[in-house]
């Protein structure tokens, strides 16, 4: 194994990484910063979250750079405020010996004309996000074209956040002769379209296998209805006293709702999505870092970016539209060495989701049954039986230990222990003592009664804007049947395929038929290709919410289902009588 001074980094460099108590360098680190001080190159280094990039571009580019001129040479464009200031706050701890470096972060949520202030004042090295760069180049605020590095870092998130357009805008600005350095976990087509547009000829650097999970992490799915979701997650938590982690929700409205359940039930919880504050978000994060909150809420977007050491767990309480973001989310466990764990609950018509995953991130998935509420007790008496034994005794106390102990003195050592451990385990006890099983039998349920179901044909699809959660909504909000009454949904370009029970056919036939969406006619018939023909070709795993709400270039666009009573138009309409699922942002909920 190598060490830091191996790597070719100055003694200014290497001082820093003495006192920020760095020993050996990561995989990626090892790899990239060599190549990186040697050439000038474009470079695309696959590497998972919490591997150690941002070292590995950040010190080849403090040495690069010329810290006595006051002009702009180093360009680092993030997804998110919060990675932003993280990496402006690592760049200033690694050059802390670097003198006249000046490094300064870019972001929305922050007064704009202070930010151009210190710009002003000569920066070597911005760090920014996307929108406020693309704004403040507009403003001419500033000037990045003798810029001679540019780091796309967490470029896969960049572009899932429909940042392409605003990555263009920005590059248009610089010199074409820069050095580019993209940094990503995984590569999807995207990423590998930027890099082809925007760099000549790079170098790939792979740390491990593409879009493969994190080594420190294990992965373990829980397999219940979809009624009994939450109990389910309440169950997880209660078994692991000690947690400390991310719950990934679809949507802001399940998100908020999810963390309002758990706070009115007694957890320490929080949601995180896109619908707070600055000021709110930046709460919600001092509480966690604190640990005052043991579970964060959070959808994908809101929670890229969070670098928080020491997460327990990450728990999926919905799996994520895109494959693909799974890796993401695992990957803000089992950091810096440590062990992490990754939880999936998951519902019957979710099942076979997991065997995709399982490809993607090139590791198994353990099942592993809800622990009943006996289990859980036994669980939550020990770690009370623990967290006394550890407890620092008060000698405060000490002066009220005769008036005490005369209160106590016709109680037994036995009685005391018992009393003490039944105001903790009493509560539990009477919580769970009716409990019921949560775990459902997973044998053949990828297979949904394929036997005794039937599989439809639409000429709806793709092009449409239907990925197959949509069309799964769709069917489900038409025909009114429940979460798992729908399954097997399979999307093409023009037409798609799902399954229901043989007994709901007519309902789905006479719901259906000939309703209007987006315009087209719906025609429907029952599938004489049966489930093998076509089933899976269009879903990839879970794969192509991507483009869903895109435009050319990711750019995002409101297309979806709309509300208006003007959008399903034909013989066979249905009211619901649930509330509408439409949630913020133009999107629908996903369930």
């Amino acid at each position: 194994m190598s060490s830091f001074q191996s790597l070719g980094l100055e003694e200014n460099l290497l001082q820093a990484i003495t006192d920020l108590g760095f020993e050996t360098p990561s995989e990626v680190q090892e790899k990239t910063i060599p190549i990186l001080l040697e050439k000038e190159t474009d470079i695309v280094s696959l590497a998972q979250t919490g591997t150690g990039k941002t070292a590995a571009f950040g010190f080849p580019m403090l040495q690069k750079i010329n810290a006595e001129s006051r002009t702009t040479q180093g360009l680092i464009l993030s997804p998110t405020r919060e990675l932003c200031l993280q990496i402006t706050s690592e760049l200033k701890n690694y050059g802390k010996y670097v003198p006249g470096l000046n490094v300064v972060a870019i972001y929305g949520g922050a007064s704009i004309s202070d930010q151009a202030s210190k710009i002003r004042k000569g920066a070597q090295i911005i760090v920014a996000t996307p929108g406020r760069m693309k704004d403040m180049i507009g403003r001419r605020m500033i000037d990045i074209s003798k810029i001679e590095y540019c780091v796309l870092d967490e470029a896969d998130e960049m572009l899932n956040m429909g940042f392409y357009e605003d990555i263009t805008e920005i590059l248009s600005h610089s010199p074409k002769d820069k050095s580019t350095w993209l940094f990503s976990a995984t590569m999807p087509k995207e990423v590998a379209n930027i890099a082809k547009k925007f760099m000549h000829t790079p170098l790939e650097i792979t740390v491990g296998s593409r879009n493969v999970g994190a080594e420190n992490v294990s992965h373990e799915y829980y397999l219940v209805n979809a009624r009994d979701r939450y109990q389910a997650l309440k169950r997880l938590s209660d078994a692991n006293p000690d947690i400390f982690s991310v719950v990934f929700c679809r949507t802001k409205r399940d998100t908020q709702k999810v963390a309002e359940m758990l706070i009115e039930d007694g957890y320490n919880a929080a949601a995180l999505h896109g619908d707070l504050s600055q000021n709110q978000r930046d709460l919600v994060m001092k509480s966690f870092r604190t640990r005052q909150i043991q579970m964060l809420v959070a959808t994908d977007v809101a929670a890229r970016g969070i670098d928080v050491e020491d997460i327990t767990h990450v728990i999926n309480y919905q799996l994520p539209d895109e494959i693909e973001t799974y890796t993401h989310r695992s990957g803000r466990t089992g950091r810096a060495g440590k062990h992490g764990v990754s939880m999936v609950i998951v519902s019957k018509s979710e099942h076979r989701k997991i065997k995709a995953i399982e490809k993607i991130i090139q590791k198994s998935f353990v099942k592993k049954d809800v622990p009943d509420g006996m289990r859980i007790c036994e669980i939550q008496l020990f770690h009370l039986a623990n967290s006394i034994k550890n407890t620092d005794v008060n000698h405060e106390i000490d002066s009220y230990l005769p008036q005490i102990n005369e209160v106590l003195a016709d109680s037994t050592k036995e009685e005391l222990i018992k009393k003490v451990f039944s105001v903790e385990f009493t509560r539990f006890y009477n919580y769970y003592k009716n409990a019921k099983n949560l775990n459902i039998d997973a044998s053949n349920v990828s297979d949904k009664d394929t036997a005794n179901s039937v599989r439809f044909f639409v000429n709806i699809g793709r092009k449409d804007g239907l990925e197959w959660m949509d069309l799964k909504d769709l069917v489900r909000e038409l025909t009114q049947l429940g979460k798992d009454d729908v399954f097997h949904v399979d999307t093409m370009d023009s037409f798609s395929f799902f399954n229901t029970d043989a007994k709901n056919s007519d309902k789905v036939l006479e719901a259906i038929n000939g309703i209007q969406f987006n315009g087209r006619k719906i025609s429907i018939e029952i599938s004489k290709e049966g489930r093998k023909k076509g089933g899976g070709r269009g879903r990839k795993g879970g794969r192509g919410g991507k483009d869903k709400f895109r435009g050319k270039g990711g750019k995002r666009r409101d297309k979806g289902f709309d509300s208006g009573p003007s959008k399903f138009k034909g013989k066979s309409r249905r009211k619901s009588s649930k509330p509408s699922d439409k949630g913020t942002g133009g999107r629908r909920r996903r369930r």
